[in-house]
């Protein structure tokens, strides 16, 4: 049985920061931190979101806020599986919780369509990344471990499942429009308290 609390007070400090401010930066800066808190500790991912697939990588929603500010995904990789290479258009932060990640950052010129590879990073467990349209938005996302699945936490400035993206062909450039959708149709219960609220009248 998972500890879904470290995920309930990700959500609240989540929702509490889109209702202060949209400012890219600052909701940046501040889900870092958040993401941060909830990655260094690994006791808290119900596990039907940490559920690989032999076919292809998994997208679990854990949450999207109701006004679609932001929303929060476990990307669940079985040995070997990657992204294409592909954009978001909207703000992220990705917090590695298990494993390890590999990732190639790439741009891409406008007019020709050719990506040009700017960085390759692995990234451990706590490791933080960014995307954003005005910092680096193109990247390809491998699981780093050849025997055994990873996962990271993605958090997003929109419900990044119902995004109008692009993948781009790894020779030419040429884009391909895409919808990721999710891996489920289920979110976790983040609000069944009653046990801690059982366990305070017991004490009465």
């Amino acid at each position: 049985m998972s500890n879904i609390e470290p995920l309930r007070d990700f959500v609240l400090g989540m929702t509490a920061l889109v209702g202060r401010t949209r400012d890219e930066d600052e909701c940046i800066e501040e889900t870092r931190r958040l993401v941060s808190i909830l990655v260094s500790r690994d006791d808290w991912l119900p596990e039907p979101f940490a559920k690989t697939n032999p076919d292809t990588y998994q997208q679990y929603l854990l949450h999207c806020d109701p006004l679609e500010r932001f929303s929060a995904v476990s990307f669940v990789w079985g040995p070997g599986q990657k992204t294409p290479i592909h954009d978001h258009t909207v703000w992220g932060v990705v917090g590695i919780l298990r494993g390890g990640e590999r990732t190639r950052n790439f741009t891409r010129d406008e007019a020709t369509g050719r990506l040009t590879l700017i960085e390759e990073q692995y990234c451990p467990p706590g490791a933080i990344a960014i995307v954003s349209p005005t910092r680096g938005d193109i990247h390809e996302v491998s699981n780093a471990l050849p025997d055994r699945p990873s996962i990271s936490i993605h958090v997003y400035g929109a419900n990044i499942g119902a995004v109008h993206r692009h993948a781009f062909d790894p020779v030419t450039g040429a884009a391909r429009d895409f919808v990721s959708g999710y891996s489920s149709a289920a979110t976790p219960n983040l609000w069944d308290r009653s046990a801690a609220v059982r366990a305070t009248i017991a004490k009465a």
